[in-house]
């Protein structure tokens, strides 16, 4: 067993403190290789943002644990040694169970979600306390989740949403004592988040939901999965380069900026940094079909994902130059 303090990451809990106070999101970034991570950690570091590195369980499946905790020790190195001084956290995304939330506990990790969307409310709020007492006893945090999101991301699955009963959020926090929750209001998992004809289509999330849970939770920090939003112009490569994502439309940017403005401190990123790096790759492989370095195209989708955490960051989240303000 391993402390996420000697790994050098933080927990979310005063990330989220300032994040409520400054009303901006910390964003929260899938990783699966190398080269994702440090694009996070450069991306991050020059837009001087905190960042919550998120992996799957299918990520940890696909990478090793042993070899991500070290991966994740060496970005934090990393950061240090180009002299960014932003908070990192370490956080299981969706954990299904209470034995894999225990088990990235006790390889460093210094936040998890127990996702008990999947089950009944007692026992959602049964196995989200179990996990939450393990991993307060090691100063880890703890997400949950109360409703369901459509979409598909690895092993999580639904056809349709079940959002979050406001009615329902005090009592669940205050049942499971978790430190964030992941609330169901209308953003889904995947590159096809709705079943429309065009972008202009796109129905609005239920800010209504978010704002009575608000009212109801007060300062309490919220966080919204499936939150990326497509972004047109890789999808438009990708297709361009063989690809065939056809109608894939994701959540409108000025949307997730209205979020931040009632209490959503967190906001995930995943499908997006997936269709950069698979459009630079497409691309890069298309024009210069004399290649078989993996660094020449790897690092063009790296650079590309660079500049693509920079402005989510600056201009979606309002979470860059906000590190300096958390302790």
């Amino acid at each position: 067993m391993v402390s996420y303090k000697e790994l050098g990451f933080v927990n979310t809990k005063n990330m989220f403190k300032v994040a409520l106070e400054r009303k901006f999101a910390v964003p929260g970034y899938n990783i699966n290789n190398l080269e994702q991570l440090q694009a996070i950690i450069l991306g991050c570091g020059e837009s001087n943002s905190p960042v919550i590195i998120q992996i799957s369980k299918g990520a940890r499946e696909y990478a090793n644990q042993t070899m991500l905790k070290y991966l994740g020790h060496g970005g934090v190195e990393m950061a240090k040694e180009m002299g960014f001084s932003i908070p990192i956290a370490l956080h299981l995304d969706h954990g299904d169970s209470f034995d894999l939330c225990k088990s990235c506990i006790d390889f460093g990790f210094s936040s998890v979600m127990f996702d008990g969307s999947h089950l009944e409310y007692e026992e959602n709020i049964n196995v989200t306390k179990r996990v939450v007492e393990y991993a307060h006893q090691r100063d880890v945090s703890v997400e949950a989740e109360l409703g369901v999101l459509a979409g598909i991301e690895e092993h999580v699955i639904a056809e349709e949403h079940q959002y979050t009963d406001p009615e329902q959020v005090e009592d669940f926090v205050n049942r499971t004592n978790c430190d964030s929750l992941a609330i169901a209001i209308g953003t889904s998992h995947g590159a096809y988040k709705f079943k429309v004809e065009k972008e202009e289509d796109i129905p609005e999330i239920r800010f209504d939901i978010l704002i009575d849970v608000k009212k109801r939770l007060k300062n309490y920090p919220i966080v919204l999965h499936g939150s990326s939003s497509v972004l047109k112009t890789y999808v438009d490569i990708i297709n361009q380069y063989g690809g065939t994502l056809d109608k894939a439309f994701g959540i409108p940017e000025v949307q997730l900026r209205k979020a931040t403005q009632f209490g959503v401190s967190k906001i995930n990123i995943d499908t997006d940094g997936r269709l950069v790096f698979t459009a630079m790759v497409r691309k890069h492989l298309s024009e210069h079909p004399e290649i078989f370095d993996p660094r020449k195209y790897l690092g063009l989708a790296r650079k590309e994902l660079i500049d693509m955490i920079k402005r989510k960051n600056k201009e979606v989240l309002n979470s860059a130059e906000q590190a300096e303000f958390i302790k």
